[in-house]
């Protein structure tokens, strides 16, 4: 048994405090292979999840069993490291970096440069893989004036996340005046688009008897984030042409159980997003597999479950897009790169979607219907967590017999 220090922000609200937990119930089905410790980092400013559940209580007995085990000076045989490339570290033998990836175009040299220190690099989509292994760089080499090219040597391997199931989704009791509504699951930022999915969705239903919830936040689900949101929102709308339709805003801590009953609530009917980029589409994929319709733009780490990779049918209501240069106010030096772009949804073919999505509604829980098949098949916890331990047996150089019998390309 090996012992595998998981560093990650592992008890926050946060698309990493997911992918995160992913990893480690996929390592803590084969207690056979390895020994967890557990070092915790914050994310941002996101809060920290409250729950007391069995995973709870065993993360924080592990990360209590870490400290000891560091002050009397242990060791580990690998570390696993969720967080962005920049943060990567050498800490053991074998060093393992799982980040959500890219929602643009191109990385940064400084994650080329990090990536080509660990062992092996996992990403959540295949997306996220092609553009960091097809990004590169010229530069001349100091000490020799050569022209030298920086591009990524580690190899780096996709291992999506798992569809999750649950049996008891409480009965949200929302106030909700129109029984078609769309749902828009995001946190509030440039990336999302949410201003424009407000605003299109308002002009194109202006006379229609339909809603859109939008479940956001700025940071934390604090009363004073709420109140600026709502703010916010309140004036946006305010300033839109007289409407039917209802705009509703969602906001503070869900469980997952909550957050899956949004998607089987009665009169909550499809997913709409118009991102500008997904390193995968957390609450997207959770909506294709709970038979929710889809409509968002064709472009980024979505593709990876909306599209039927054998038939090549997309099997949501695949919104128009322009690639384009991000804008200036997102640049985040090693982070989102000034050079880089991303997807830009167009305008008529977003209302068209959601017109289409409304209008031919019997049409859509089908299509919606045969994508849920596909997806809780194919992304299954059992395969996707055999994945993973594949990947991280193979970068540490384990070979056992009750290792999973998967094949792994490493490019």
């Amino acid at each position: 048994m090996k012992k595998i220090l998981i560093k990650a922000p592992i008890h926050t609200r946060s698309g990493y405090g997911e992918q995160s937990r992913f990893a480690l119930r996929a390592l803590r089905s084969r207690p056979d292979l390895f020994d967890i410790y557990i070092q915790p980092l914050e994310w941002g400013k996101t809060s920290w999840s409250s729950d007391v559940s069995e995973e709870r209580q065993w993360i924080d007995g592990t990360i209590e069993k870490t400290i000891a085990h560091i002050q009397h000076g242990g060791q580990f045989d690998a570390s696993f490291q969720v967080t962005i490339p920049n943060e990567w570290q050498r800490i053991a033998p074998v060093n393992i970096g799982f980040t959500a990836g890219m929602e643009t175009t191109k990385v940064s040299h400084q994650w080329i440069g990090k990536g080509n220190e660990v062992d092996h690099i996992i990403v959540v989509s295949d997306h996220s893989k092609h553009t960091y292994a097809n990004t590169s760089y010229v530069g001349q080499d100091q000490s020799t004036n050569q022209q030298v090219e920086l591009r990524l040597e580690t190899p780096i391997t996709t291992v999506n996340y798992p569809v999750k199931t649950f049996d008891n989704c409480p009965d949200l009791d929302l106030d909700l005046h129109h029984d078609f509504n769309f749902l828009a699951l995001a946190q509030m930022g440039p990336r999302k688009n949410l201003p424009n999915t407000v605003k299109w969705f308002i002009e194109e239903f202006k006379d229609d008897e339909v809603g859109l919830i939008v479940k956001t936040n700025m940071a934390k689900n604090s009363l004073m984030d709420r109140e600026r949101v709502f703010n916010d929102l309140k004036a946006f709308t305010a300033n839109m042409p007289e409407h039917k339709c209802k705009v509703y805003l969602l906001h503070g801590d869900m469980t997952d159980n909550e957050v899956h009953s949004l998607f089987d609530h009665p009169k909550i009917n499809a997913l709409v997003t118009l991102t500008h980029g997904e390193g995968f589409g957390l609450p997207i994929f959770e909506a294709a597999y709970s038979e929710m319709p889809v409509v968002a733009p064709g472009w980024s780490g979505q593709l990876d479950f909306l599209v039927n990779k054998e038939t090549g049918k997309s099997e949501f209501y695949n919104v128009e897009y322009d690639l384009q240069p991000i804008p200036e106010q997102v640049i985040w030096e090693g982070v989102i790169i000034k050079d880089s772009m991303w997807a830009y949804p167009r305008e008529h073919s977003a209302k068209q979607k959601m017109r289409e999505c409304f209008a031919n509604f019997e049409e859509a829980k089908a299509t919606a219907k045969e994508l849920s098949d596909r997806v809780r098949t194919e992304f299954s916890e059992d395969i996707q967590n055999a994945k993973m331990v594949s990947v991280v047996c193979s970068a540490m150089g384990l070979s056992t017999d009750k290792q999973d019998d998967l094949i792994i390309e490493f490019e």
